[in-house]
C-alpha cells in the first residue's frame, strides 16, 4: 500500500492514459453529483412543507361552535352553540395523557388608541400556553403569566406590527394602551411565523377579557396541541373524539355538522406524511440507481481496462511478477481513481446545492441540502464498488499464463 515505486506506477500509467482515467472517473463523479442534487432538491422539498406548516403547532385541534343545522332532543335548529370555561377544563382533562398544550380562546375585534394613533386589531383572550399554540417568539419582554390570569391583570402582549402602528419610537414594553377604552400595560412584543397578519394581534389574559365583556365566561375557540407521540391515525381518532363529547355535552345531532366544528391538523399532516414518503421514495429509487449505474459503468470500464492490458500482465509475469501484486495494483489505481473522481463528484454536488440556496423557493423548494452522512455513505458505497470492480477481472487476468496474455490482441 505504501510502497513509492507502485505509486509512481501508478500515477504515470494514469498520465500515459488519460482518455481511460477520464472515462472511468466521469461515471464516478457524475454518479456523486445526480445523487447530492437530487437528495438536496429532496431535502428542499420536505423543508418547504415542514415550513408550510409551522405557522402553528404541527399538532395542532382547533374546536369551534356555529348555529345547529338540525332539531334534536325537542331542541330547535339555528340555535347558538357556544363554549364557556367548564367546556374548556372539559375537553382538556377528558384525556389529560394526549394533551401537549392547550388554549381557550376569547377573540373580539376592538379599538386601540395610543397617542395620535389608533386602529381597529383583534385582540385575543388566551394563558400562557398560547405561545407555543401559535409558535410565537418574544422580541421584548414577557408573555402573559398565570399570576396574570389569576388576578385579571390589565397586561397586553403585541405583535411586531401592532408596535409598528402605534409605536413608532422606544421601546413598548411598560407603556399603556387604551383597549376599548380600558388601559393595559405592555408586557412583552411578539413575532409570528403567520406573517404581517398575526402580528397583528394582541392578546390578554381571557380572565381580563370575559370580565370586561360583563363578566362572561364565552370561550370563542379551544386550541388543544395534542401529544406528539400519538400516530397521525390516533390524533385523528381523538380528535373525533373531543366532536363526539363536545355534541353530546352541548345537545348536539352527531349528524350536525355546524353546531360543533373541528379542524384536525393530523388529518393533513397524515396526508402530507404520505406524500413525503411516496416523494422520499421516488428520489431515494432515482439517487440509488444513478449510484448503481454509476457501480455499473465503473465496473465495465474496469474490465475494459484490464483487458486492454493483458498483455503488460503477461509481461509482468513473464518477468516474476506474483499475481497477487498485479492484482494489488489494478486494484490500487482502480481505488485512486474512484477515490479522487468521488471527491470531485462531491464537491460539484455540494457546490450546486450551494449556488441554489433559496432560488427554487418558487418552486417549493427551500434550502436544499444533504447530511454529511448520506454524502459519505454514498461516497464509501462507490469506493468499494471501485475496489470489487477492479480486483474481479484483475484477479482472473492474473491466472492466464504468461504465453496465453502475450499472445492476446
Amino acid at each position: 500500500m505504501f510502497d513509492l515505486d507502485r505509486w509512481q506506477e501508478i500515477f504515470s500509467s494514469i498520465r500515459s492514459n488519460v482518455l481511460r482515467t477520464v472515462l472511468s472517473g466521469f461515471t464516478v463523479a457524475l454518479g456523486l453529483f445526480i445523487f447530492i442534487v437530487l437528495f438536496g432538491i429532496g431535502k428542499g422539498l420536505q423543508n418547504a412543507f415542514t415550513e408550510g406548516f409551522a405557522r402553528d403547532a404541527q399538532n395542532l385541534i382547533s374546536i369551534f361552535t356555529g348555529k345547529t343545522t338540525l332539531a334534536y332532543k325537542g331542541l330547535q335548529s339555528d340555535r347558538n352553540v357556544t363554549m364557556n370555561n367548564a367546556d374548556y377544563d372539559f375537553l382538556v382533562k377528558a384525556d389529560k395523557e394526549k394533551v401537549g398544550y392547550s388554549t381557550p380562546r376569547y377573540q373580539t375585534s376592538l379599538l386601540v388608541k395610543y397617542g395620535k394613533e389608533s386602529g381597529n386589531y383583534q385582540v385575543n383572550g388566551g394563558d400562557p400556553e398560547e405561545k407555543f399554540i401559535e409558535n410565537r417568539k418574544i422580541l421584548e419582554g414577557r408573555y402573559i403569566n398565570p399570576s396574570d390570569l389569576e388576578r385579571k391583570q390589565n397586561v397586553a402582549v403585541i405583535g411586531r406590527m401592532v408596535q409598528r402602528d402605534l409605536i413608532k419610537n422606544g421601546s413598548p414594553v411598560g407603556k399603556e394602551l387604551n383597549i376599548n377604552g380600558t388601559m393595559f400595560k405592555v408586557v412583552g412584543v411578539f413575532s409570528d411565523d403567520g406573517g404581517d397578519w398575526d402580528e397583528r394581534h394582541i392578546t390578554v389574559p381571557i380572565t381580563t377579557l370575559q370580565q370586561m365583556k360583563k363578566g362572561s365566561d364565552t370561550v370563542t375557540t379551544v386550541y388543544i396541541a395534542y401529544n406528539e407521540k400519538l400516530t397521525p391515525q390516533e390524533a385523528i381518532k381523538y380528535g373525533n373524539e373531543l366532536k363526539d363529547r363536545l355534541k353530546a355535552r352541548k345537545n348536539v345531532s352527531p349528524d350536525d355538522e355546524n353546531g360543533v366544528r373541528v379542524w384536525n391538523n393530523a388529518e393533513n399532516m397524515n396526508d402530507t406524511f404520505m406524500f413525503m414518503a411516496v416523494l422520499t421514495g421516488i428520489v431515494g429509487f432515482i439517487g440509488m440507481g444513478t449510484l448503481i449505474a454509476g457501480i455499473i459503468g465503473i465496473s465495465n470500464i474496469m474490465v475494459y481496462i484490464v483487458k486492454e492490458r493483458t498483455k503488460e500482465i503477461g509481461v509482468r509475469k513473464a518477468i516474476g511478477a506474483k499475481p497477487r501484486s498485479i492484482v494489488a495494483l489494478i486494484v490500487q489505481e482502480s481505488v485512486v481513481i474512484t477515490v479522487i473522481s468521488g471527491l470531485i463528484g462531491v464537491g460539484l454536488g455540494v457546490l450546486a446545492l450551494s449556488l441554489m440556496g433559496d432560488r427554487l423557493e418558487e418552486f417549493f423548494i427551500k434550502n436544499p441540502s444533504v447530511g454529511w452522512a448520506e454524502i459519505f455513505m454514498a461516497f464509501l458505497a462507490l469506493v468499494f464498488s471501485g475496489l470489487i470492480a477492479g480486483f474481479v477481472p484483475a484477479y482472473r487476468a492474473s491466472k492466464i499464463k504468461p504465453i496465453e496474455a502475450l499472445r492476446t490482441e
